[in-house]
């Protein structure tokens, strides 16, 4: 596996690398064309002088008697290779006595020989180095009469050249081993903190959720230990609701199980008491039906869980409902001896929801309602129309709900630490029906006193 760390440094260094020779690249080019240009430019005054000089004292006489007569003239100036050519491109003089054939030929001497400055770069056969060449044209009077041509080597010129070229290429080196080193310490500075939060999510990985990273930045590595950070507690949060709502459901799975099991033993002793034989059979019936509301309690948590769950929307006559419900329950109100009130207006339109979801969320909170109300207590179920929202309110005189639970009382698995409080589901999955149908599901409570539920639905009329 290659590390984050290796190519940070890599493409730090290639970076800089490429920087640095584009960089040198330009300035000894630069640099090049500099000392070229002086040079050049030394070559042209020094021919002007010589040009000037021959036309001002030596052109009364003809360029073969100046080449035999005085001849030292022309190089005083200069300690450049000089030659002087005719008009027929035929070397007159050569200083160091040369003497090259086709000179004529040449871009810089047929420049001159039209009148015009001529130069050249280029090789010799005589020189290991290049040359440049400045040829100039020389005049008698107003007639041009042959060419002066100083040559000089670029051996010291490409020597200090490629001196300068060396400081340049070392301080380069010395540059891109100094960025390299920075460019580990800054990639130690990104790979470092993401190496510790790979260590704590490995830790994580392994079941260690109590491995916590420190934050050393407010950036997105920060970000991603706050939320690497998060995640453990909410995992420890969720698996310690987990394993308390087993441990809970095992014991309320136990208890009407074992009235079960002991009624059916006591049944099995063939007990000719037909009152014993109907309250057992009348046990045995209940503790089955209340198995069977938690069971289908935890599948329809399991659906809510998976996604699977979805609503079978279709025009709903919500009094008719709530009818329902009272008939439902009046018997088990005056059974428990409480005084069980449902109100609500006739002329309610006709909505769009899932009438078996809205029932099963009203009896489960009805149903809660009757647990923790005692006897001669009161329950009530209102339904009414504020503007374009159903409001359902179900009120109860019961025990009530202490203020550190509220808030998390609708969470999935959460236990109360009241010792009237039940570990069960059916507020969460209430609650998730309520916002499925795009409504909300309040709790209003206090202790001893009683507590309101208020579930609030858009009014959805069909058309």
């Amino acid at each position: 596996m290659k590390s984050i760390k290796k190519r940070l440094v890599f493409n730090f260094v290639f970076i800089i690398v490429i920087t640095v020779v584009i960089l040198e690249i330009f300035l000894i080019s630069s640099i090049r064309q500099y000392y070229y240009k002086n040079l050049e430019s030394t070559l042209l005054n020094q021919i002007q002088t010589s040009a000037n000089l021959y036309q001002k004292y030596f052109s009364d006489a003809t360029l073969q008697e100046n080449v035999l007569n005085n001849v030292d003239t022309f190089w005083k100036q200069t300690s450049a290779q000089v030659e002087i050519i005719d008009m027929d491109g035929k070397v007159l003089m050569d200083s160091i006595g040369v003497m090259p054939k086709d000179i004529k030929e040449m871009e810089d001497v047929k420049r001159a020989i039209e009148g015009e400055i001529g130069k050249w770069v280029g090789s010799v056969e005589y020189d290991t180095e290049k040359v440049m060449a400045v040829s100039y044209p020389l005049y008698s009077g107003e007639q041009q009469v042959g060419v002066l041509r100083f040559i000089a080597s670029l051996r010291e010129v490409n020597r200090d050249i490629k001196r300068i070229a060396y400081v340049f290429i070392a301080f380069g080196g010395l540059v891109t081993l100094i960025t390299g080193l920075v460019s580990i310490f800054l990639a130690n500075t990104i790979t470092g903190p993401l190496e510790e939060v790979t260590i704590v999510a490995e830790k994580m990985a392994m079941g260690d959720y109590h491995a916590e990273n420190r934050k050393k930045s407010d950036d997105e590595i920060g970000k991603l230990s706050d939320i690497l950070n998060y995640m453990a507690k909410e995992i420890i949060k969720k698996d310690q609701i987990k394993n308390d709502f087993i441990s809970s459901v095992s014991h309320e799975l136990r208890t009407p199980l074992t009235s079960i099991k002991g009624w059916a033993v006591t049944l099995k002793q063939d007990n000719e008491d037909r009152q014993i034989l109907s309250d057992g059979l009348e046990i045995i019936e209940k503790e089955s039906d209340r198995l069977t509301l938690m069971v289908e309690e935890l599948l329809d948590f399991s659906k809510f869980e998976s996604g699977k769950i979805t609503l079978k929307m279709k025009p709903v006559n919500l009094p008719e409902v709530l009818g329902h419900i009272k008939k439902q329950l009046m018997p088990r109100a005056i059974r428990e001896q409480v005084d069980f009130q449902v109100d609500y207006i006739d002329e309610f339109p006709l909505i769009y929801s899932d009438e078996n979801r809205l029932k099963q969320v009203l009896i489960n909170l009805l149903d809660n309602a009757f647990k923790f109300t005692p006897t001669n207590g009161k329950i009530s179920l209102l339904a009414k129309l504020e503007g374009n929202n159903i409001i359902i309110t179900i009120k109860d005189t019961g025990c009530g709900v202490h203020s550190q639970d509220l808030p998390k009382i609708k969470e999935k698995f959460y236990k109360g630490k009241s010792s009237n409080s039940q570990n069960g589901i059916g507020l969460s999955i209430s609650d998730e029906i309520i916002k499925m149908m795009g409504g909300s599901l309040d709790i209003e409570s206090q202790v001893d006193k009683g507590t309101s539920i208020i579930i609030t639905l858009p009014l959805q009329e069909v058309v």
